[in-house]
């Protein structure tokens, strides 16, 4: 098998060297992103911390860079004038002005969007994030926190931004179990196959 491999690896190189073009299978690219080829970004917006905590256990295990998704209008404190804001954006198609920026989007091949889940997706910062860089080509691994609602139709909201790009199966880990929730944060890397 690692003959086979071997072979296989030689001859790619090969023919890249000779300017043909070589495309790659989804296992291909799967076993690259393992072996830690590529450049990663984890890129997360939180209001509560729990976000932040996913993001930061993710960063320990594969490395790669990090970026906080902030609002240049901060959302209030009080979880229910937070949850009447979220859904006024939502229903209106609101778009967040963001305080920082990414300089190079192009040096990332793998990009982590971690977010909560405020009524079914996404929030506005990170509709915001999402609409202005080219994710064409790109790996996108979604991740979330939330309160029983899952994934939600995020994952689909994604895809409407990022039709271009490898979108890998995403995690949901519940606000109240961040703390606690290494091993399921390293399983589902281990079976996304971005670690071994």
């Amino acid at each position: 098998m690692n003959k086979i491999v071997l072979v296989l690896s030689f001859t790619a190189a090969f023919l890249v060297f000779m300017g043909v073009p070589v495309q790659m299978n989804l296992a291909a690219e799967e076993t690259m992103l393992s072996s830690g080829t590529k450049k990663i970004l984890v890129v997360y917006f939180s209001h509560s911390g729990n976000t932040r905590e996913i993001a930061d256990q993710i960063h320990k295990i594969i490395g790669g860079d990090i970026f906080e998704i902030q609002a240049v209008n901060s959302y209030p404190n009080d979880y229910d004038a937070v949850v009447k804001q979220a859904k006024q954006e939502l229903e209106s198609g609101y778009k967040a002005v963001l305080k920082t920026k990414i300089e190079n989007i192009k040096l990332y091949d793998v990009v982590f969007i971690g977010y909560p889940i405020w009524w079914g997706t996404f929030p506005a910062p990170v509709k915001t994030f999402l609409s202005e860089y080219d994710f064409s080509g790109k790996t996108i691994v979604p991740f979330c926190t939330h309160e029983g609602s899952g994934l939600g139709h995020s994952v689909l909201d994604i895809s409407k931004f990022c039709s271009q790009s490898i979108l890998l199966d995403g995690v949901a880990i519940r606000g109240s179990n961040v703390k606690t929730a290494q091993n399921e944060v390293s399983g589902w890397l281990r079976k996304i196959r971005i670690t071994k």
